[in-house]
């Protein structure tokens, strides 16, 4: 196999892939805040995650994987200032904190396996604490400072603050709200007490008065305990290059006492954007991945849709430019069908027909160019299409390829991509047995029948697609 190279945020370079552990790859992702729906805008981050974490396994490496699930501590403003979102959420909802954790998770989880996002550990922030408040105490004096509003990390004690983000301002890209006290203006909060005369649903003690973590301390500590320090590989959205992860940064030196940044490589995807720009939960205006659904596409339109990109691609999210992922997904559903039913009628000889280092080559040195998935979908829809090769070669091939893009595509039938809307006013059966007796009256050559026919699905919102060179009959 190739080397895989993987472009590095911290230094802006592509890198060759070499292990901390031999054989092993150990890698932490960003994982959401749990007060709201995620968008597909979040979403892209954990195809992207899977996509590396699946590439990895390709590659032979044993895989150790973790996304947390941030359930305290991250303030409505990523640049560590306002409330507390998951207080907010739950007083909104008029529901406990924790329910309403409970609650996001699920459907977190839910949409990962939609997405057919392999499952990795999803540790909680809350049941680290503990850790979270040892950690801090380590590095007070020396790195950090109390204030009346808790304990805040001085940045000017560690070297380069912000090379991360490449923060070309005196305040840096991770400079935050005005804070009374505060040294400098890009310090931040390892501990916010909470002010007398308030409570919150989630605090806890500490030496610097009951109160919560801030919300950058806890990657640093949960990634030190589930992979160690330092690990092989960060990932997260390219808007936690300017602040969140830079403080990560800035509090793993200062834990080490030396130059150790937490992990090797920091991996970053690019933002999915509509016209209207980059998609935030913070308007109210967002797409949930149920929302594609309720539309009528199918959750892997969506990822199909991501791989299409590049994973450091600005992606650009349209109705039209899903409805085309949606069609090529049809495409190869339909190809793959047509090789294993070629393999089932005994017209292609059966038997081993192992893969030349040709044929492997054409995926792994695609996907060891830092996950270039777009040139392993176009080497994939070659393959599947070369008709002089073995069938069972060809699926041998599709087998390698899904490995990598996850599309399920040994497996996933043309009847699962077709989704009813959720708004429409007609069952599929129905559709199906208009559109049966359609075709007896055209085979009959009673066009005036099969007219009307057509006039009645049309006017329940079913188009017919006479000619559909993919053999989809309708669509609503």
């Amino acid at each position: 196999m190739t080397d895989l190279k993987l472009f590095n945020s911290l230094t802006r370079s592509l890198e060759t892939f070499q292990p901390i552990h031999p054989g092993e790859a150990r890698v932490y992702s960003c994982g959401p805040t749990v007060y709201n729906y995620q968008h597909v805008g979040n979403m892209r981050a954990y195809v992207f995650a899977d996509t590396l974490g699946r590439v990895l396994s390709f590659k032979g490496y044993k895989l150790t994987h973790v996304i947390n699930i941030t359930d305290v501590g991250h303030l409505t403003s990523d640049a560590d200032a306002g409330d507390d979102k998951m207080e907010k959420a739950a007083a909104s909802a008029g529901k406990s904190a924790w329910d309403i954790a409970a609650h996001y998770q699920q459907v977190f989880e839910a949409d990962l396996r939609r997405l057919n996002i392999r499952e990795v550990q999803h540790p909680r922030a809350t049941d680290y604490v503990e850790q979270m408040v040892a950690w801090n105490a380590s590095i007070e004096g020396k790195h950090a400072y109390r204030l009346d509003g808790g304990l805040y990390f001085d940045v000017s004690t560690v070297p380069d603050y912000g090379r991360l983000a490449r923060a070309s301002t005196d305040e840096g890209e991770g400079r935050i709200e005005t804070v009374e006290g505060k040294r400098h203006a890009a310090d931040f909060a390892l501990w916010r007490t909470t002010p007398p005369g308030e409570t919150r649903q989630m605090e806890w003690d500490s030496p610097w008065g009951r109160g919560a973590p801030g919300w950058h301390i806890e990657c640093s500590v949960m990634s030190a305990e589930l992979l160690g320090h330092p690990f092989d590989i960060h990932t997260g959205g390219i808007d936690h290059r300017e602040i969140h992860h830079p403080n990560e940064i800035a509090q793993n030196q200062a834990h080490a006492c030396g130059p150790d940044t937490g992990a090797r490589i920091w991996m970053h995807n690019n933002f999915l954007v509509d016209r209207r720009g980059k998609m935030s939960k913070s308007t109210g205006d967002f797409l949930t991945l149920q929302a594609l659904v309720d539309r009528g596409y199918h959750p892997l339109a969506y990822r199909l849709l991501c791989l299409q990109a590049h994973y450091r691609s600005e992606l650009e999210f349209t109705w039209e430019g899903l409805g085309a992922a949606l069609v090529r997904l049809k495409r190869l559903v339909m190809a793959v069908e047509r090789v294993k039913a070629a393999l089932a009628d005994g017209k292609q000889p059966e038997g081993s027909f192992p893969l030349s280092d040709d044929e492997r080559a054409i995926f792994d040195e695609a996907i060891g160019n830092d996950l270039n998935t777009p040139e392993v979908l176009t080497a994939l829809e070659a393959a599947v299409g070369a008709k002089k090769v073995p069938a069972a070669k060809r699926i041998q091939i599709v087998r390698i390829a899904d490995a990598l893009l996850g599309l399920d595509l040994l497996t996933l039938t043309r009847e699962e991509l077709r989704l009813k809307p959720a708004d429409a006013q007609i069952a599929e059966d129905e559709i199906d047995r208009l559109i049966a007796r359609r075709k007896e009256a055209r085979a009959a050559k009673d066009f005036a029948a099969s007219d009307v026919i057509r006039d009645e699905l049309a006017a329940r919102g079913v188009e017919v697609m006479d000619g559909d060179p993919l053999g989809w009959e309708w669509k609503l």
